[in-house]
């Protein structure tokens, strides 16, 4: 027989020793560099990076898009090409980010942290959009659960594509999750929709019209016609076949887990509006500044690897748009910086 439980009951994710999502360490932000406050690059930890942010955004971003460390347990390295003197390709690599981690759970509290700090960022129709594997999806379905509660539960979405077949005793791992959730269940979020081309049988039948339902007294589907209005398409499902970043294409920066603009372009246009500010914690290889640059939205990054950082700066200047750069300062920073100062 089996047991009633209340439907409010909360279900919660645990292990030995497991603390609550940690508050950003205090934290400012100093000027580096000055340039255009529509969009911001921020070097240093994220955490403590989403900290200073309180004061400047809290309750105004749209889109927040987390893209962390695929929990792979290896560092990861940037590669570059290059050619010698007599014309051949020099491929050289550096470390770009580590992703080692004492265990699993180090690793799911060290991104439930940076988690629960956005979530206070976003504004009360804002979405946060979690990018990672099969291998701890369903452990962060779970904690965003617990941080923005089940009613705040968006969608699924699974990005396929296609690269080249490793050898497995196993059906070829072709996708990745991305969660979405809206920051107030009570609230409208942004949503613009998007489509798909209609089928070829659609329009072989009903050619590129709306179709309108007839619908009988029973309320069922009797028949359908046309009407003289254009259709946009299918809606888009949550299943997206995006390629990947290939080795030779003109958008490949050599930064390692680089995603494909097409997949930020889909997910900008779909929850956000112009002007509205774009946040990406991971920055990475700075495709969301640049997507968010190239579609009109503000955008604020962050990342403690400084190469990543000359990246999206790299990127944003070519279309145009000089980012201002600000430092991570806490307190422990602070005080080196004054000492230095002093000393000087």
């Amino acid at each position: 027989m089996r047991t009633a439980f209340p439907a409010t009951l909360p279900v919660t994710l645990t292990w030995a020793n497991r603390r609550p999502p940690s508050p950003p360490p205090p934290a400012d932000l100093g000027i580096v560099r000055r340039g255009t406050a529509d969009h911001l690059l921020i070097s240093g930890d994220n955490l403590a990076g989403l900290s200073a942010l309180q004061d400047m955004v809290a309750g105004g971003v749209t889109l927040a898009y987390l893209d962390p460390p695929f929990f792979t347990g290896r560092v990861h390295e940037r590669v570059e090409r290059s050619r010698d003197l007599r014309g051949n390709l020099v491929r050289s690599t550096r470390p770009a980010f580590d992703d080692r981690w004492a265990g699993l759970a180090e690793y799911l509290e060290d991104v439930s942290d940076r988690i629960a700090a956005v979530r206070t960022l976003l504004a009360p129709h804002g979405s946060l959009v979690l990018h990672v594997d099969p291998k701890t999806s369903h452990y962060f379905k779970v904690i965003c659960d617990e941080i923005f509660g089940p009613d705040c539960f968006a969608s699924e979405i699974v990005w396929r594509y296609r690269r080249w077949p490793a050898k497995t005793a196993n059906f070829q791992r072709v996708h990745d999750v991305l969660l979405r959730y809206c920051k107030d269940a009570r609230v409208p979020s942004r949503f613009n929709p998007q489509y798909e081309p209609l089928a070829q049988s659609t329009l072989a039948t009903w050619g590129t019209k709306k179709q309108r339902a007839v619908v009988g007294e029973d309320g069922r589907r009797l028949r359908s016609s046309v009407t003289e209005e254009a259709s946009p398409g299918v809606p888009m499902g949550d299943v997206w076949e995006i390629g990947i970043v290939a080795p030779v294409a003109k958008e490949r920066t050599g930064y390692p887990t680089q995603k494909p603009a097409a997949l930020l372009k889909r997910l900008v246009e779909s929850l956000t509006d112009p002007k509205e500010i774009v946040l990406d914690p991971y920055l990475g290889s700075g495709t969301t500044a640049a997507v968010a640059c190239e579609l009109g939205r503000r955008s604020i990054g962050i990342d403690k690897n400084e190469e990543s950082i000359e990246i999206a700066r790299s990127r944003l200047n070519a279309l145009g748009v000089r980012p201002m750069l600000k430092q991570v300062l806490t307190e422990s920073s602070a005080a080196v910086a004054l000492d230095r100062a002093l000393l000087a």
